[in-house]
């Protein structure tokens, strides 16, 4: 046997059986995003579907208030407690006109309307208050479906960025590894 020729065999060997760790540590790199995927995807999704309509309610707003409003009062109704108001102030303004020798006369009567009418507007602006007030509780909502959206796609890009740095770092690292094995075995080969 020539010499060194044991020390080039082994050397051979071992290069055959040689694996790069880079390999073996892409396959669960290469896992990551699929595992964390469905944790982060329904808030993205849900951002994905608040956001454009949170910029057209917005631009109504911003764009014609008075309009939103309008669509908004368009669906008033009358509160229970509305025709209860009107009776109770029709009684004692009957009541009253009837101890000072008015019932019926055109100053009762408009009298009577300018209460109804004061107790209409009162009626329609809680509703309108209240019905701004779940409105803007809808545009909250959305805004935070939106938030939570941009977190989660923040939270998913950086954790795939992370992933492919270090695919990148192992893939760089067992290269420079084969390289050596690769020059190892040629020295070996050119000591026999």
């Amino acid at each position: 046997m020539f010499p060194g020729m044991g020390q080039a065999l082994g050397a051979i060997g071992s290069y055959m059986n040689w694996r790069n760790p880079a390999d073996v540590g892409m396959g669960y790199l290469g896992q990551i995003p699929e595992t964390i995927k469905p944790y982060l995807e329904p808030y993205m999704q849900a951002g994905q579907w608040a956001l454009p309509r949170m910029e057209q309610q917005y631009g109504q707003l911003m764009q014609d208030p008075g309009a939103v409003m309008s669509r908004i009062g368009a669906g008033y109704q009358q509160s229970p407690g509305y025709q209860f108001n009107v009776d109770q102030a029709t009684k004692a303004a009957h009541r009253a006109a009837a101890a000072g020798g008015m019932l019926g006369s055109p100053q009762e009567q408009q009298q009577l309307a300018g209460t109804v009418s004061g107790l209409a507007n009162q009626d329609y602006y809680n509703y309108l208050n209240k019905a701004m007030g779940l409105y803007q509780s809808g545009l909250g909502g959305a805004a935070g479906l939106g938030q939570m959206g941009q977190r989660a796609g923040s939270e998913m890009a950086t954790d795939l960025a992370q992933a492919l740095m270090s695919q990148a770092s192992m893939g760089y690292a067992g290269q420079q590894a084969a390289n050596q094995a690769s020059g190892g075995l040629w020295g070996a080969l050119g000591s026999i």
